[in-house]
């Protein structure tokens, strides 16, 4: 089953996230196969940028939002 989830990139206390698809047996930091945006927390404002044509396609093809990238 695939899941479009965050993959923490970034520096100590500096975090920024990756959105990424993956397969939801591979680790965080693992192998995805596409990413489809960045989040960065740390920012002001957060910024938030996510492809939402691509993250539609990939949830049509049955991947699923994890809960904090469903939020």
């Amino acid at each position: 089953m695939l899941k479009i989830r965050l993959s923490r990139t970034g520096k100590k206390s500096q975090p920024c996230f990756r959105v990424v698809v993956q397969e939801h047996t591979a680790p965080i930091k693992g192998k995805f196969i596409e990413v489809l945006g960045i989040y960065r927390p740390t920012s002001n404002p957060k910024e938030i940028k996510i492809d939402l044509d691509r993250a539609k396609y990939w949830m049509s093809v049955g991947a699923r939002p994890s809960d904090t990238v469903a939020v």
